[in-house]
């Protein structure tokens, strides 16, 4: 692993980082989240799971402070989101499941673009760029125009470029949706060490053998609502004996049908 993720704006362990408290959202008579209150330390690898149209990523735009919460609120590092939104962004980087990109730039202009945002200083900017490059396989790519990228880099670049003013917090909303094994392994490998080195990764996924080898804690959500909360061993002992796996405890949770009742 390379110099930049060593740097990123370290946090006392132990303290929360993300807090959601009744966080709520309805889109008219609809509830997108209910009344949803979580917790995620320094350290730690947070999966947020569900099934489609549970509510992860309301929650997470909600979070980040792309759309406002009907009611209840989120905090990021010691700030409310809605208060005082300026500093609360500059301590997360955001990959959403499609993440928008500027398709004229070219992989080290978006890099430098992004930097600007958060007022990167230019001394060791060209040696971080580099590093990040590097490490996602696109040093060859830097000069190419975005447009001209597959699904899987545009979610590489994405990621250096959330990574460049070294966050505290990662937030990433199905980061492995179009990832071949090779860069979906280099993902793993940078979100574990980061968290090792202080960083606070909280992410939704539908793949959850990756998220039962990588996470710390996770929460499985399901219309709107926080089902269960805990590390794997905590939600395996909520059904011992039968749930082996974090695929059982999740299907168990979320199923609206009993299988064994089909033809």
């Amino acid at each position: 692993m390379t110099e930049p993720f060593l740097h990123h704006q370290n946090a006392q362990p132990d303290i929360p980082l993300i807090e959601c408290t009744d966080l709520t959202r309805d889109y008219g008579k609809f509830r997108a989240v209910d009344s949803l209150s979580l917790s995620v330390k320094a350290g730690e690898i947070f999966g947020f799971l569900g099934p489609n149209g549970a509510g992860k990523t309301t929650t997470i735009r909600m979070i980040t402070g792309l759309i406002r919460p009907t009611s209840g609120f989120a905090r990021v590092g010691p700030y409310d989101i809605r208060e005082s939104p300026i500093e609360a962004k500059r301590l997360f980087g955001y990959i959403p499941d499609n993440p928008y990109l500027y398709d004229k730039l070219t992989g080290g202009e978006y890099l430098r673009f992004m930097s600007d945002i958060y007022n990167v200083p230019d001394e060791g900017m060209r040696e971080k760029m580099d590093s990040l490059l590097n490490l996602f396989e696109l040093k060859d790519k830097e000069h190419d125009l975005i447009q001209g990228y597959s699904r899987g880099m545009r979610q590489k670049i994405a990621l250096a470029g959330a990574l460049i003013h070294n966050p505290t917090i990662i937030i990433l909303d199905e980061p492995t949706v179009g990832l071949d094994p090779r860069s979906a392994r280099i993902l793993r490998d940078v979100l574990r060490h980061f968290a090792d080195h202080g960083g606070t990764v909280f992410f939704s996924t539908h793949i959850l053998e990756i998220a039962e080898h990588l996470c710390d804690r996770f929460a499985i959500i399901n219309h709107g609502k926080i089902l269960t909360c805990g590390a794997l061993e905590d939600l395996l002992n909520l059904n011992p004996g039968e749930d082996k796996t974090l695929e059982d405890v999740f299907l168990r949770l979320t199923s609206e049908n009993n299988i064994n009742e089909l033809p």
